[in-house]
């Protein structure tokens, strides 16, 4: 007797035998390699069709997807996923009967897994379609794609604020981060979504940016780009419309009555509209007046009353008059006071006179010498003004030497004083809301205060510097200003494909100071500065701590507040605005290469049999280098050879580290393996500071103390270095040389002329000579062009004066070095050495 289970029976592969009578068809499952119904003899001539076929589907994070395949009428069904069919045991298959056409229907289902999927990723993408079986043949169902969804957190661009008039179109631009699925896109106006459909004035395009039609004094706020898909959701930064309006006048209004004095006047109001937000005021006149004719003129009587009021206007006008001359002469004498006090002549041109010319005035050449009485200043400048460093060359022309330095000498404004304690500034700065990224490390940290005078901090032994040139602070301002390198492990930036970080990542701040000129950044980068192998990209970390593009190199704009100089291994980075900043840079091809500096320590002190040596491979710039000193003296290490550089290319192969020619008799490698290896990775990512390999070596007696070895470092299939060890471990017992650290011995801050090596009046004089253009070329491009600049001739022809940029750039080129001859050289040979001649003259001194 038949067992009847009903329309529906389920079974897996991996059941035992069972036979099913289901009145016309026999079902068997069992563990063998096949799952077969017999068909009726009515319908063994039928293809299976598909009732349902498998579609695309997204893994969110770790879920697993589920493949529904269902077909009539059919023997068998089977998965097959990237060419390869799925195992028996993993299908789930189902067997019902159609009620209407008595056709069997199977139905089978898979789960596919993100690790099924992550293992092919890159080389294909995963597919799978199902392959069902009758009698007569086979058919294929299409084939579906599964991918491992996700949705990065940087927008790829971001709204920008604006400020636009009333009725004006707008435009925010927005290009959601990369997902999949692709995201959908929608614009919140102050957290409210945006629907077009109930406000046609917004319009947003196919590629996501919004439009508003005609802006509305209601259109203002803060607008926000939202991208979503099936896994996350992400917001850009909000981006301000601001709508004003301009005011416009209202209509005439009639003319007055002729008056006494036989005019008429007429006014109008600037209120139609109103000036709103912003908005710029109404232009021209709100009143006017008219000569009435002889004939509408009021006949008045002269008197004594006319008398008295001619007297009174004439006495008003002398004591108006007298008021203003009075105000002048305080005006004038209050500047002057200002200049002595703090842009003295003689500070400002730092101590120099010009030789072989005699003051016409005798009795004012006491004036070289005078030291400036500076207790009495009004102004709220902090710091201190110091003479520069003593300089034994004169700055000299063709003729003979043109300037000699006066006595060193220092001048400090009493009227305020910088806290010593770097650690206080810190800790108060800590409470601003721009210093929350700033590390608390003060011995990398320099603070000063400047004004217009400008100035320049110095972080010692990093190649860190910001020069404030003068001008830079606007007159009247005061800033606090900071600069600090940043740990790279405690700011990490973000990096895709062939992406490395070629400098260490600096603070200066507060960011949002108003400055009227670029500032200048010096810092180390370890690119080979062939720029054909790189693309390097400026990078600035925003207020929310999110890192964007600000500048790619090659391709600056002079409209832009950025513009670098690179150098073989150092960055000039002109600037407007303050913040963090670093160099990243992506290889082009597999030539790019950057620059290692390979540095080998061992221990100051050895009592034992074992010794070791630590092998520092580390991007070239000062900064690590500094910190790894400063480490290997805390651990008592010693620098057993100088450092070396070794161009690592972006190739994928690994650095290997080996040592040989060990006196076998007396010293043995306790490494097991011929060489040791750091990845390409570890090194290409910059994102460990200074990775090192420490040899142990054992020395088979305590009182071996000569070691002779080869140790060397070579990345696989590329460039290589050795060191050629030969010292005894006993004889030099001191730990790492603290002069070593110091040999950056410059104040960190120097503020006014003491930060500069052109003197403030000489370098007015030099801008004001060469600023206006020469038929001849004997101008500021002449300058660039002898000082090796004439690439960036484009960037110094956008500024007010051009030779004030090329300055800035040669006195933070060349403070460390004081070549002031050569600038004197050069302004010779542009032919200019007769402005020099009187570049200072009695007045001004």
């Amino acid at each position: 007797m038949p067992l009847l289970l009903g329309p529906f029976v389920r079974c897996r592969f991996s059941a035992t035998l069972l036979v099913l009578w289901l009145g016309f068809a026999v079902f068997t499952c069992t563990g063998s390699e096949h799952a077969t119904a017999t068909l009726p003899a009515a319908f063994s001539d039928l293809l299976p069709h598909f009732l349902v076929e498998p579609e695309d589907e997204f893994i969110v994070k770790n879920k697993p997807v589920t493949l529904t395949c269902r077909s009539t009428p059919a023997t068998q069904i089977y998965f097959k996923c990237n060419g390869e069919w799925v195992h028996q045991d993993d299908h789930l298959i189902e067997r019902t009967v159609d009620p209407a056409t008595a056709l069997p229907i199977m139905q089978v289902k898979i789960d596919i897994t993100r690790q099924q999927v992550e293992k092919i990723f890159g080389l294909d993408e995963y597919w799978c379609q199902c392959v069902a079986w009758s009698t007569t043949g086979t058919q294929k169902s299409q084939k579906a794609y599964i991918r491992i969804a996700y949705l990065r957190k940087n927008f790829e661009e971001e709204p920008q604020g604006k400020e636009v008039a009333l009725d004006q179109e707008v435009l925010l631009r927005c290009h959601p981060p990369e997902g999949v699925p692709q995201a959908e896109v929608e614009w919140q106006r102050n957290e409210d979504v945006i629907n077009p459909a109930s406000d046609p004035n917004f319009f947003i395009t196919t590629d996501h940016n919004l439009v508003i039609k005609k802006a509305r004094l209601a259109d203002t706020g803060n607008y926000t780009c939202v991208a979503k898909n099936i896994v996350a959701r992400r917001k850009s930064t909000s981006a301000t419309v601001l709508v004003y309006v301009d005011g416009g006048w209202s209509e005439w209004s009639k003319w007055s009555a002729c008056g006494a004095d036989c005019s008429m006047w007429r006014s109008r109001e600037c209120t139609q509209p109103s000036p709103g937000t912003g908005g710029k005021d109404c232009q021209g006149l709100d009143l006017q007046s008219l000569n009435c004719t002889s004939e509408q003129c009021p006949q008045t009587v002269s008197g004594a009353e006319d008398v008295a009021l001619y007297v009174g206007i004439v006495a008003v006008a002398l004591c108006l008059t007298l008021l203003l001359i009075v105000v002048v002469l305080v005006y004038r004498r209050k500047k002057e006071d200002l200049d002595a006090d703090v842009a003295d002549s003689s500070i400002l041109t730092t101590g120099f006179q010009p030789m072989g010319i005699k003051p016409s005035k005798p009795e004012n050449s006491h004036l070289l010498t005078i030291q400036p009485d500076l207790t009495t200043t009004t102004t709220s400048y902090q710091g201190t003004l110091r003479s520069r460093h003593d300089t034994t060359g004169k700055f000299s022309m063709t003729n003979g030497p043109l300037l000699d330095p006066l006595p060193n000498g220092s001048h400090t404004l009493h009227n305020g004083k910088l806290t010593s304690d770097p650690a206080e500034f810190v800790s108060r700065l800590s409470t601003q809301s721009y210093f929350k990224t700033l590390p608390r490390d003060v011995a990398n940290t320099s603070y000063g205060t400047f004004n217009f005078l400008g100035g320049r901090l110095t972080i010692p032994n990093t190649g860190i510097s910001l020069l404030i040139p003068p001008e830079a602070i606007p007159r009247g301002k005061i800033y606090e200003i900071y600069l600090t390198v940043q740990r790279k492990e405690d700011l990490r930036l973000p990096l895709a494909g062939c992406q490395t970080v070629l400098s260490p990542v600096v603070s200066c701040g507060p960011p949002g100071v108003v400055l009227s000129r670029p500032v200048i950044l010096s810092m180390d980068h370890c690119s080979d500065a062939c720029l054909d192998n790189w693309a390097v990209r400026l990078k600035k970390q925003n207020y929310e701590g999110t890192w964007e593009d600000v500048l790619l190199m090659g391709e600056e704009l002079v409209s832009e507040p950025y513009y670098c100089q690179l150098e073989a291994e150092t960055c000039r980075l002109f600037s407007e605005q303050l913040g963090t900043l670093a160099l990243v840079g992506e290889s082009l091809h597999m030539g790019a290469a950057k620059r290692l500096r390979l540095v080998l320590f061992s221990d100051a002190y050895c009592s034992t049999l074992e010794y070791n040596i630590r092998v520092y491979c580390m991007d070239d710039t000062q900064d690590v280098f500094k910190e790894v000193m400063q480490m290997e003296r805390q651990l008592g290490g010693r620098l057993i050879d100088e450092p070396h550089v070794l161009l690592f290319k972006d190739s994928y192969h690994n650095l290997r580290l080996s040592i040989h020619d060990m006196p076998q008799a007396h010293w043995r490698s306790k490494l097991l393996a011929g060489y040791q290896e750091i990845p390409f990775y570890h090194i290409w990512n910059g994102s460990q500071r200074y990775l090192h390999c420490t040899f142990t070596l054992e020395r088979l007696s305590l009182s071996t103390c000569e070691l002779t070895c080869q140790l060397c470092v070579w990345q696989v299939e590329g460039e290589g270095q050795s060191f050629s060890l030969d010292f005894n471990i006993a004889k030099d017992t001191r730990a790492v040389d603290s002069e070593f650290l110091l040999m950056d011995s410059n104040a960190t801050a120097l503020a006014g002329p003491s930060a500069f090596q052109i003197p403030y009046l000489i370098r007015q004089k030099i801008c004001s000579s060469l600023d206006a253009p020469c038929p001849n070329g004997a101008d500021w491009r002449m300058l660039a062009q002898r000082l090796k600049l004439e690439r960036h001739m484009s960037f110094f022809a956008s500024k007010a004066s051009p030779t004030s940029m090329i300055l800035d750039l040669w006195e933070a080129q060349h403070f460390h070095s004081g070549n002031i001859n050569q600038l004197a050289t050069v302004m010779a040979d542009i032919g200019k050495q007769e402005a020099m001649i009187f570049l200072v003259s009695d007045g001004e001194c």
